[in-house]
């Protein structure tokens, strides 16, 4: 049986145990939240899994691969090592360039986290076109990715070629999601309805077997703070979770997308609840979000600040944002810098929805250390440990900020 009917029935699994002592969670009250849609576990053979969902702390997502005009096959292996050793959760390949069959498969081999993908993607390729994408090319690429051992799906399958006629002249932006527009190019071009929502029952019996999380998309995400958040948006929530209770009700687990890529920043705290409320809490994926438009650059730190907000008020897993955003392919350190800018919002998030002393903060501890000039125990319960080293030597008593005026030597003297 699939995790979500072991829970169903009241039964531990080897993944709930692993998720439960990682996360401190009791298990009886995993087991429930799982049964009930709000906590889904990503699993992979051989490997740990990964619990997303509240209570568990935010998880972080990686996007990596090639794109169709540019791409360093051995370096986006490379970005698979650096994403694991500063602590990606997950990482989804995108990939479509090259021998996307061959990539994937080496990037299972080396990866030891969940693998998310996006079949459409590979199936645009495949059928060299952004239009005239075959039903059974998409399905058969959604089964041999599964067969490779992938732990999730994307799809985009909540809007239908009436919500598209209507989108027309509303936005600035239009369709920004890559999977999301794919798909409309398929329905439009050919005057026909959604590919995923009218296959969606055959879909689900192809994930089961493996069991695989379903992903539902955001394909009427806003690409622009000026575009805010509207009808289009809500409808595509209410069908996700529509689509959610049918695969819930065939054993299925499922994670929502949603609030979009862009959003202002009064309406962050806002539209999370609403999710919330609108789904009965189910896992909530948020890309960014960012909320100015002219960080170009540096979207990492805009996309802190909105994944900060996001979490601290129920987003449940974020996706790093690279300062190549809108602009490139990600180099090694775009990797790195926008993995620990989402550390740094995650952590943010979670110090909000649990407190300061949760399970996995360290600033106590940092904090202490720092008084006493332990520069290597500090720079141990910092997010990034190496980047302090290149900037402090740990056998130096002072820093070159303030020499021999420290406030906290003064403070050692007169408190």
């Amino acid at each position: 049986m699939t995790i979500f009917e072991e829970a169903l029935k009241g039964n531990n699994t080897k993944e709930m145990l692993h998720v439960a002592e990682i996360e401190r969670v009791d298990i009886r009250k995993l087991l429930k939240k799982i049964s009930k849609g709000e906590v889904v576990i990503m699993k992979r053979e051989n490997f740990k899994p990964v619990g997303i969902g509240f209570p568990l702390r935010t998880k972080i997502n990686v996007n990596l691969g090639t794109s169709s005009s540019a791409g360093n096959i051995s370096e986006e292996f490379k970005k698979v090592e650096i994403a694991q050793e500063y602590g990606a959760d997950t990482l989804s390949d995108l990939s479509m360039g090259g021998d996307i069959d061959s990539i994937r498969r080496n990037i299972l081999e080396i990866s030891k986290v969940p693998i998310t993908t996006v079949p459409i993607y590979q199936a645009s390729i495949e059928a060299d076109s952004i239009s005239n994408i075959p039903e059974n090319l998409i399905f058969k690429v959604i089964e041999k990715q599964i067969k490779d051992g992938i732990s999730s799906i994307v799809i985009h399958a909540s809007f239908n070629l009436e919500t598209l006629n209507k989108m027309k002249g509303k936005r600035i932006m239009g369709i920004v999601s890559k999977g999301g527009s794919l798909t409309a190019s398929v329905m439009k071009s050919n005057e026909i309805e959604n590919p995923f929502k009218k296959n969606f029952e055959y879909l689900l019996e192809m994930v089961k077997e493996h069991d695989i999380v379903i992903n539902l998309g955001n394909a009427m995400r806003s690409g622009c703070i000026h575009d805010r958040v509207d009808d289009f948006q809500l409808s595509e929530i209410k069908t996700n979770n529509k689509l959610a209770k049918k695969a819930n009700k065939v054993g299925i687990q499922v994670i929502l997308e949603s609030l979009g890529g862009h959003i202002n920043a009064n309406d962050i705290i806002r539209w999370v609840k609403l999710h919330k409320k609108l789904t009965k809490n189910r896992p909530l994926f948020v890309s960014g979000p960012l909320p100015i438009d002219t960080a170009t650059g540096y979207d990492h730190i805009a996309a802190t600040v909105g994944g900060a907000f996001a979490s601290g008020f129920g987003a449940d897993y974020i996706c790093a944002i690279t300062p190549a955003e809108h602009l490139s392919l990600p180099t090694l350190d775009d990797i790195k810098e926008g993995l620990i800018a989402c550390k740094i919002a995650a952590h943010v998030g979670d110090s909000m929805k649990f407190g300061l002393n949760h399970l996995f903060n360290n600033d106590l501890e940092l904090s202490k250390n720092r008084f006493l000039k332990n520069w290597k125990k500090q720079f141990e319960y910092s997010i990034d440990p190496d980047e302090p080293k290149k900037r402090h030597l740990t056998n130096d008593a002072m820093c070159s900020m303030c020499g021999n005026h420290c406030a906290l030597s003064i403070s050692k003297k007169i408190l």
